[in-house]
């Protein structure tokens, strides 16, 4: 019987490289979930009858691009520990390897502290939002077949629809007017909505993590991404297609239309990426 790992490589899309990278899989699932009003970190927000980190770890699997899937959780959370051993046992022969470690204050911290748990020999990492639970898993073989192409960092992207304005504080008499004042209008064409899992050549990301780690406040706060840390190593960033399906369970709104995409005739899994 072939590996998830084999099984993966042959469903990449055409054109893929024939030696697939040995692939991690961080997952971050440290958040606390406030916006969504549970009073509970967002991992166990439940979903379609179980928590949300279940999915994210379903689909990762399904993938079969990881050969360990590394999640920060939340410090001293017994609870969603307990779900992930308990998925553990629920790998057949041959899956990935689950470890779990305690996330820190940061979303990058937490990557960081995964990273420290990555097993040797690995050659690229995905780093994935927990909280897109339903990506489907042609995103994660797009990402992995462009590290296997020889990209050292590549990310899911899917265009903005949305006119996008950049805006400035009023002052003055504008002030008494509204809040906020237009000053430009980004060209929508060469925009992007960023998503994950973000793929990395590990050296890569390990650099740009070591060297984020003298960031001052300022400076830490303007990172959203690990792309962009890779960005300020000036290491080409590469983009492959998203999904609309990878959205971001945020708020209660984005809860509701996961349960939809979930509850629908064709079910998430068979909605083509």
């Amino acid at each position: 019987m072939s590996s998830p790992h084999e099984s993966a490589a042959a469903g990449l899309d055409s054109g893929a490289a024939s030696v697939t990278p040995a692939v991690a899989v961080v997952v971050v699932a440290a958040g606390s979930g406030q916006r969504l009003g549970y009073g509970i970190p967002k991992a166990r927000v439940p979903l379609g009858g179980e928590p949300i980190l279940m999915h994210t770890l379903r689909g990762i699997v399904a993938a079969g691009v990881a050969r360990q899937i590394c999640i920060a959780l939340p410090k001293g959370d017994g609870e969603l520990r307990r779900l992930c051993e308990e998925f553990s046992t629920e790998l057949v022969d041959g899956g990935p390897l689950l470890t779990m470690v305690d996330g820190g204050a940061t979303r990058a911290d937490s990557v960081r502290a995964a990273l420290r748990a990555v097993e040797s020999g690995t050659d690229a990492v995905l780093v994935h939002d927990a909280a897109r639970a339903l990506t489907p898993e042609t995103v994660f073989h797009r990402v992995v077949n462009a590290l296997a192409a020889g990209a050292a960092a590549v990310i899911p992207v899917i265009p903005v629809v949305d006119t996008v304005k950049t805006v400035a504080v009023t002052n003055g008499d504008d002030a008494r007017i509204a809040p906020e004042i237009v000053t430009g209008t980004a060209p929508r064409e060469d925009l992007r909505a960023v998503q994950t899992p973000q793929g990395f050549e590990l050296a890569t990301l390990l650099r740009a993590h070591e060297a984020a780690e003298s960031f001052d406040d300022e400076q830490s706060a303007a990172i959203t991404d690990d792309a962009m840390l890779v960005e300020l190593l000036g290491v080409p960033v590469h983009a492959v297609r998203g999904a609309s399906q990878s959205l971001k369970i945020t708020t209660p709104l984005d809860l509701i239309l996961a349960e939809g995409l979930l509850e629908g005739p064709l079910g998430i899994r068979w909605v083509e990426g």
